[in-house]
């Protein structure tokens, strides 16, 4: 059944319209953009689908195709930060960040389905609150940006479901193009598309979700953040961004804190690394790339400590298939990683995984093509 067939069923009427908005993956840059630095994500084909109406009566009304919940219903007055609506925190956080910015959102009905693999680090929440934000961008007119909603949906996040996270997943959402990735400044929101074809090039990006999702993920993420924002304020700057890579062996001889210390080189060398990787698909060496990938795993493992068994497993198991290279991706402790590899190789390092999980006792991962997608946009 489509989306707007679902919405008709469940509503009694044909929805207004049809948003869609892409999950995503990350090239590189992790855990930098809440420290306003550089990362380089590109979208999915996987998206959020959503039929929407607007409503005048104050009434929220939000279905998800995909959770046995039935219609959850809200009322927009009442919304409130924190309060425990399940899911449909996202679509709702929304509404409540659009009206606490002072668009008068007087209501909605909204079904929803998606194909972003939950709990993958794919960034399914993002998708979420993306495609809610530009469906009532649309409907009532408020000709905000794709940047601005990204901000909004951010905030929705933040402040209304209670997740720490930083823009990219957002931006990444709604400001990705067709066929590129996305280089961020997450200090100023300024972008470039950066032409990403690596099929013409006789490569592939490979996503291998690793169905582990550990239950610590979340507050250690919060953990990492705060520990950064410690090794900000103990160098005297409003946010790591501001340390140069040059600087970097002074910076981390005036920290004592050795778990700061490490959370502090982890940030620099990532912002670091997007701009290698920039420059190298700037000369054209995609390759190259590759290695950037495997040493931004190290210290994602090793500085930050956001890795897990599964996947460290998967960057061993295909870099000693003879990929180019691969890391972690998102937040960690489970969900993906990628891997760079020439496309004549992909089935044998996809299989080399798939042993190696086999080998180990683990679930079976999902493998597939990371696919550079368009962003959010109107359907019909």
């Amino acid at each position: 059944m489509s989306v707007a067939d679902g919405f008709r069923e469940l509503y009694g009427a044909a929805p207004e319209g049809v948003w869609a908005a892409p999950g995503r993956v990350n090239l590189i840059g992790e855990y930098t953009d809440f420290n306003d630095g550089f990362v380089m994500p590109l979208a999915l084909p996987h998206t959020a689908v959503a039929a929407v109406s607007r409503r005048d009566d104050g009434r929220l009304r939000v279905h998800s195709a995909d959770v046995d919940q039935g219609v959850v219903q809200l009322d927009v007055d009442a919304l409130r930060p924190l309060s425990d609506t399940g899911w449909a925190a996202y679509p709702a956080g929304v509404v409540w960040a659009l009206r606490e910015a002072g668009h008068a959102v007087t209501g909605a009905d909204i079904h929803l389905s998606s194909t972003v693999p939950t709990g993958a680090g794919l960034s399914s929440s993002a998708a979420l609150e993306v495609v809610t934000a530009l469906a009532l961008n649309d409907l009532y007119a408020l000709g905000l940006s794709g940047r601005e909603l990204a901000v909004l949906a951010q905030r929705a996040e933040n402040a209304f479901v209670g997740v720490p996270c930083g823009v990219m997943d957002q931006m990444a959402s709604a400001c990705c193009a067709d066929g590129n990735a996305l280089y961020l400044d997450t200090r100023d929101l300024s972008l470039r598309q950066v032409p990403f074809d690596l099929a013409a090039r006789g490569l592939r990006l490979l996503v291998v979700d690793t169905r582990v999702k550990h239950a610590l993920g979340d507050g250690a993420y919060a953990e990492r953040r705060a520990g950064c924002e410690a090794g900000a304020r103990a160098l005297g700057v409003r946010t790591l961004r501001e340390v140069e890579y040059a600087q970097l062996s002074e910076a981390l001889g005036r920290l004592s804190d050795e778990t700061v210390r490490s959370y502090v080189r982890h940030v620099v060398t990532d912002n670091h690394r997007v701009e290698r990787t920039i420059a190298l698909l700037d000369a054209g060496d995609v390759r190259a790339v590759g290695a950037v990938l495997t040493e931004g795993h190290a210290s994602l493992r090793d500085d930050l400590r956001v890795s897990c068994p599964e996947l460290d497993l998967v960057v061993r198991a295909a870099n000693d298939a003879g990929a180019l290279g691969a890391r972690m991706t998102g937040g960690g402790f489970g969900g993906s990683a990628i891997v760079l590899t020439e496309a004549a190789e992909a089935d044998t390092v996809t299989k080399a995984v798939e042993a190696a999980f086999a080998e180990a006792g683990h679930m079976a991962p999902r493998v597939f093509p990371a696919v550079p997608s368009a962003g959010a946009r109107r359907l019909y």
